[in-house]
Formats: structure tokens, C-alpha cells, sequence
């Protein structure tokens, strides 16, 4: 039987690396104990040396302080790198009101990001003086697969005249969706940083580094920090989604961050797009802070939870599908009446399947988050959507508007997050963040 994910470009899944690690899981099972360690230890070494997905699981001791993610390169990190255990998106006030310090921004939180995700020694300073860093992960800064990625908002260019005319095509304020409780504290922002790496001390770090050197020019707004479930390692090293708070696993159907062609596509925005030149590389980011309400969901029987997320709850498999795994694609033209797969289902609104809406699919990089307990004393657990696309309009704007009055609704409430646009990489040591923008005012 053919493998439906080698026909479905959009499905996240690279089968060679799946097969191989499959492969291992079947290499070690001749022996229950021996052969099984050695399945791990070789499924371990298969996956650090393969590039995973965005949406997989981080693996319980396949993380290392020394891991690093490199900085350099025409794109930025971040945006199809597997996501590891800890997220965080902090957005910001600029402070600039020239294109000098603006461009003075841009490098300088250039230079500490390439500091901070290669790793080092901060320099010793006078102990009158306060010290050269925060000091919460030791004398040494290890890069602990950090990644910073920079993005602007739409109100960063709408309130500097001589910023305005460079605007992205498609950057705007992300407006009230029928079900959506915005909090304008919660909302926005001049230029946002998602901060990931494998644990939560190297992200709040990271944060505190670049607002202790440039309180000249930022000041935080707003920020939320998350997390993604680690899973134990099986012994065939089989990669899964990662699950969130309802208890589903959140990335199934993900398109394959490892296809350059596709990514090209439908996540960085290229020359055919009609953006200003300064974008080309970048890509239109989504944040939405998406609380659950998690009480209510507990209460709730698993066969109508199913159904309304149109996935086996305990393997992600379709319901047309139940025998199947997370990554076989659902056959909606076989249930046009939405017997198996109810018509109204999360998954089926948000992606029918058809022609047309694979211009719409999205690159889904979202993390959990736990906030403490509500005034009401109800569990604060939610979402950290993030998502990213070449074209938000056809992106995340027509997911969103199909699944408007989808019974998941009942469920959750997007109550903050804005639109953002992430800016191209930087090419090498002499490049920095946002150049070509900062080329382009001088034209």
C-alpha cells in the first residue's frame, strides 16, 4: 500500500527521516532489553543528526545546553526551526524617531542576538559597576538552541511618516474576530521577539539581555511565555506532535518546513508578491494568545470532543481514519456529508482539502501557556498561537474566517497577539537586522 503522506506535499512529513527512525525501532527489537537500549541509542543519534519539524515533540534527553542554531543565513531562525521546549513572545514600544536610530536599533539588538545564540563569556567589568549580565545562567552563556526572531508591527511604520511608505503590502492591525475578548494590553505592538530554546531560563535570559542594552530604545509592552510537551523517547524513534492543553495534538497536518520549494510558497515573501524589496525573505507573523477554557472541556464526553476537533483524541488519527496515524490525510470527498468527519470539525474548516485552500495553509508554530489561576479561580491555560505565512490575508485571515462559529468556540477565547512582519536574515557578521529597510529610506 502507497504511503498517502509521499503524495501530499502539505502534510508535515519528511519519510525518509521517518522511515529511518522507524527502521531503528525495528533494527532493536530482536531483544527486549539490550536491543531496546540500543534502538534508543541509535534512534537518539538518528535524530540529532536529522533536521526534525516544527511541530514534532522535543525528545526527553535529546536536548543539549550546547545545541546551537545559527544566526547567519538569508532567512531567520526561528520560523521553520523545530520548535524546542520553551517559546516566548515579547512585543515592544520603539523608541526611534529618525532613521539613524532606527538603524542604531537594528544593530545593536543585532549584535546581542549573534552574541546570545552563539554563546560566551561576558566581559568582566569593575564590581562598582553594575555587571555585564544578568547572571541567571551562569558565568558562561550557552546557546541552548536559542533563537530570536525579530519582527515589526504595523503601528512601528503607521506613526513615523518616514517609515510609511516601506510598509508591507499586507501589515495591519489584527482586528476583532466574532469570538475573539481582546485585551489591548495584550494587543500589538512596534516590534515583537519570539524567543525559543530548550529551557525556560535561556529565554528569559535572552529577554533580559536585550532590554537591559537597549532601554534607550525599547520598552516592553506586553509578553507571554510558553511551553511545548516533552515527550520519553520510544524505542523506534518515531516523531509526534506535540499535544496541547485539550489534550490533541497540534501540528498534524503541518506543511513540511524542510521543503524549501514549498516553504518558498506559502511562508517567505518572494519577488511575485509585489512587496517592497526590502521585505523579500520575510515572512507575515501571527500571534494570538488563545485561552482555553479548560474546566469546561473536561466536562465534556470524548466522543463529541472528537468531533469537534475531527481527530482521535489519543493517536490524532482522522475519524475516517481511526486505525490510522496523525499524518494520514482524511478523505473528505469520501464523506461529503460529514458522517466520519463532522462538517463543522476544527480540522475540516480549517483546511477542507480542497484546490482552492492550499493557497491558505499556514506554517503553525504555537506553544502552551500556563498563567496562574483567574479572579473567577478558574485554571488560566491557553494557547501561544503562532503561525506564519508569505501572504496573511490568504493565510491565517481565511483560516480564521472559516472557522468562525465553529463549535470549538465554546471552548476558547482569543483575548490578545497581534500581526507582525519578520524581517529577512542577515546574510553574515557584516549584515544586520532590517538593512535593506534601512537602505531603502535612503533611496
Amino acid at each position: 500500500m502507497t504511503d498517502p503522506r509521499d503524495r501530499d506535499p502539505l502534510l508535515n512529513v519528511d519519510t525518509s527521516r521517518r522511515r529511518v527512525l522507524g527502521g531503528l525501532g525495528l533494527a532493536a527489537a530482536g531483544c527486549p532489553f539490550s536491543g531496546l537500549m540500543a534502538g534508543q541509542a541509535q534512534a537518539k543519534a538518528a535524530r540529532a543528526a536529522m533536521p526534525g519539524h516544527v511541530t514534532d515533540a522535543p525528545v526527553l534527553d535529546a536536548a543539549s545546553p550546547d545545541d546551537r542554531v545559527p544566526f547567519f543565513g538569508v532567512r531567520q531562525a526561528g520560523i521553520v526551526t523545530p520548535r524546542p521546549a520553551n517559546g516566548m513572545v515579547a512585543s515592544f514600544h520603539v523608541v526611534a524617531a529618525t532613521p539613524q536610530e532606527m538603524e542604531d536599533l537594528l544593530r545593536r539588538l543585532t549584535d546581542r542576538i549573534a552574541f546570545l545564540t552563539e554563546g560566551g563569556t561576558p566581559p568582566a567589568l569593575d564590581p562598582r559597576l553594575p555587571p555585564a549580565d544578568s547572571g541567571i545562567v551562569g558565568p558562561v552563556v550557552r546557546p541552548d538552541a536559542l533563537t530570536v526572531t525579530v519582527a515589526l508591527g504595523a503601528s512601528l511604520f503607521d506613526d513615523r511618516p518616514w517609515l510609511a511608505p516601506l510598509k508591507p503590502l499586507r501589515l495591519s492591525r489584527m482586528t476583532r474576530f466574532p469570538n475573539d475578548a481582546l485585551d489591548a494590553s495584550l494587543c500589538h505592538g512596534d516590534l515583537a521577539l519570539q524567543i525559543c530554546a530548550n529551557t525556560q531560563d535561556t529565554t528569559i535570559h535572552a529577554l533580559r539581555d536585550i532590554v537591559r542594552n537597549l532601554p534607550d530604545r525599547l520598552v516592553l509592552k506586553w509578553k507571554q511565555e510558553g511551553n511545548v510537551p516533552v515527550i520519553a523517547p520510544g524505542p523506534d524513534g518515531q516523531a509526534e506532535s506535540a499535544r496541547n492543553f485539550l489534550g490533541f495534538r497540534d501540528g498534524s497536518a503541518n506543511p513540511d518546513a524542510s521543503d524549501t520549494a514549498l516553504m518558498d510558497r506559502l511562508v517567505f515573501v518572494g519577488p511575485e508578491r509585489g512587496e517592497p524589496d526590502w521585505a523579500l525573505g520575510g515572512s507575515y507573523q501571527l500571534v494570538r494568545i488563545i485561552r482555553n477554557f479548560v474546566e469546561r472541556w473536561d466536562r465534556t464526553p470524548l466522543r463529541e470532543q472528537e468531533a469537534i476537533m475531527g481527530r482521535v483524541r489519543s493517536t490524532g488519527a482522522p475519524l475516517d481514519r481511526p486505525q490510522a496515524s496523525e499524518f494520514e490525510a482524511p478523505d473528505y470527498a469520501a464523506d461529503p456529508d460529514g458522517l466520519a468527519t463532522p462538517l463543522d470539525s476544527h480540522i475540516r474548516l480549517a483546511n477542507p482539502r480542497t484546490r482552492e485552500s492550499e493557497e491558505n495553509v499556514i506554517l503553525r508554530r504555537p506553544f502552551n501557556y500556563s498563567n496562574g489561576v483567574t479572579r473567577a479561580g478558574q485554571l488560566d491555560q491557553g494557547l501561544l498561537f503562532i503561525c506564519y505565512q508569505a501572504d496573511l490575508e490568504k493565510g491565517f485571515i481565511a483560516v480564521q474566517r472559516r472557522l468562525d462559529g465553529e463549535p470549538l468556540e465554546e471552548y476558547i477565547k482569543p483575548v490578545g497577539g497581534g500581526y507582525f512582519f519578520a524581517l529577512p536574515g542577515v546574510r553574515d557578521a557584516s549584515d544586520y537586522l532590517g538593512s535593506a529597510l534601512i537602505a531603502a529610506l535612503a533611496r
